[in-house]
């Protein structure tokens, strides 16, 4: 059973816009997964698929921001999690710190808006803490690319429907 089957059948209870919110926050689908089962399973429209989970993407965007830095600085009293913070911080500034220092807060609504595993606004809080982008100029960037990435996942969602509609007769 896959990943959106599970939280599906999960939340047959929740109403379809709750449950697609609901996909689109978790870091797992996002609106990655939340906009073709609002589409495919929920039977949405484009825009209500969109604006849904859109917001549901959105919802986890400002907690996030704001409690990176003091969980983070709490884990770090144990020896465990300060070696690990610390390899994390110097491996990921040392492989993309060139581009967050050339393009800034717009390497990192292009990052969130390129549709592929791991590059949702999940990662991009943690790029924007690890790479101490400010929480007014990361909560826009992030944003942003929520909404490109949800254009794009949205235009793909509809092509694939409308290509299984000529392919089955469906």
């Amino acid at each position: 059973m896959s990943v959106e089957a599970a939280l599906v059948e999960m939340l047959q209870a929740v109403p379809d816009w709750g449950a697609t919110m609901v996909i689109g926050a978790l870091p797992i689908s996002e609106l990655r997964g939340a906009i073709p089962v609002a589409m495919g399973v929920y039977g949405m429209t484009p825009f209500e698929a969109y604006f849904f989970s859109v917001l549901g993407n959105l919802l986890p965007v400002v907690p996030l921001l704001l409690f990176l830095e003091p969980v983070s600085d709490y884990l770090r009293r144990f020896r465990i999690f300060d070696i690990f913070f610390t390899w994390l911080f110097a491996r990921t500034r040392r492989n993309h710190t060139e581009r967050f220092e050339k393009y800034g807060t717009l390497a990192l609504t292009l990052f969130v808006a390129v549709p592929l595993p791991v590059t949702g606004a999940w990662t991009g809080c943690a790029a924007a803490f690890v790479f101490g982008i400010r929480f007014r100029h990361a909560l826009p960037a992030i944003a942003a690319g929520v909404m490109i990435a949800g254009v794009i996942v949205t235009l793909l969602t509809m092509m694939g429907i409308g290509l299984a509609d000529l392919i089955f007769g469906v």
